[in-house]
């Protein structure tokens, strides 16, 4: 699908929420010893470091989809060539809707978020993302996970030293208000800042990877949104077993990146 001058040589990793661009810090090294030049774009206001924003967390409070998809489509829009896509977590549906609006020659899903209208909820993604919706206040709040709750939600598979040490290294409070506005985005009417058209044609190819033991996003989440998509274009869902959610800084995430980025290669538009 792709000719001589075409292929992708740019690779737009995307972060997702409770992380920042430094959760890719493997990934980006990775990806550029294979030769490729790698960005991995903040969210407004999250350029600081870790622990500036676990001291500040005014940027957090502030942020909405809106702004982070203006972010990413400038920047993905300013290359000379359409690159591929890689998102983790909530940057899955940033990918996602990139792709809807016709940018990226292939996309990742990594442990995705779902898009408007995917009404799955299983039982360890209410548990694990209890401690911002058990209160609706939380909606006017940047709200941070304690470390039980991240090691179940995003590190359940590690040993509770190394979970620590990636808590302290990678964790910030997350938007109270994006999780609240998507959690109510199918009792409002019209489409909400996280719809995509799940039959557009023109669309690059998707595929889903999917940790088996992930507790906030597991993989029927992912499931049930790559069927969502009636189009023409391929979309595909990969399972890795014994993967948790934060399937980037997991052992063996290597496999993981070289097959993300292999699939969007072979199948780049």
């Amino acid at each position: 699908m792709t000719g001589p001058g075409t292929t992708p040589d740019t690779i737009v990793l995307i972060h997702g929420f409770w992380v920042t661009p430094r959760s890719w810090e493997h990934w980006i090294a990775h990806y550029e010893k294979r030769g490729f030049r790698v960005l991995a774009p903040a969210y407004p206001g999250f350029e600081a470091e870790v622990e500036s924003l676990n001291a500040d967390t005014a940027p957090i409070e502030r942020v909405t989809v809106p702004q982070i998809v203006e972010r990413l489509e400038s920047l993905v829009r300013g290359l000379d060539r359409p690159p591929v896509l890689i998102g983790h977590s909530a940057g899955g549906v940033f990918v996602q809707l990139l792709l809807d609006k016709g940018l990226g020659a292939a996309g990742v899903a990594v442990n995705s978020a779902p898009t408007e209208g995917v009404a799955v909820l299983p039982l360890t993604q209410v548990k694990a993302a209890f401690p911002v919706l058990k209160n609706p206040a939380n909606r006017h709040r940047a709200v941070g996970l304690t470390f039980d709750q991240w090691h179940y939600a995003f590190t359940n598979t590690f040993p509770e030293d190394e979970s620590r040490a990636l808590y302290e290294r990678y964790a910030i409070p997350a938007s109270g208000a994006i999780f609240w506005d998507s959690a109510l985005a199918t009792l409002r009417p019209g489409h909400q800042s996280t719809y995509v058209d799940y039959h557009n044609d023109e669309r690059a190819p998707l595929l889903f990877v999917s940790g088996e033991k992930d507790h906030l996003m597991p993989p029927k989440v992912h499931q049930s949104n790559a069927r969502h998509y009636r189009s023409n274009t391929v979309t595909e869902v990969k399972e890795y077993p014994d993967r948790p959610h934060l399937l980037p800084a997991a052992p063996g995430w290597e496999e993981v990146a070289d097959f993300a980025l292999d699939w969007a290669l072979e199948h780049a538009k």
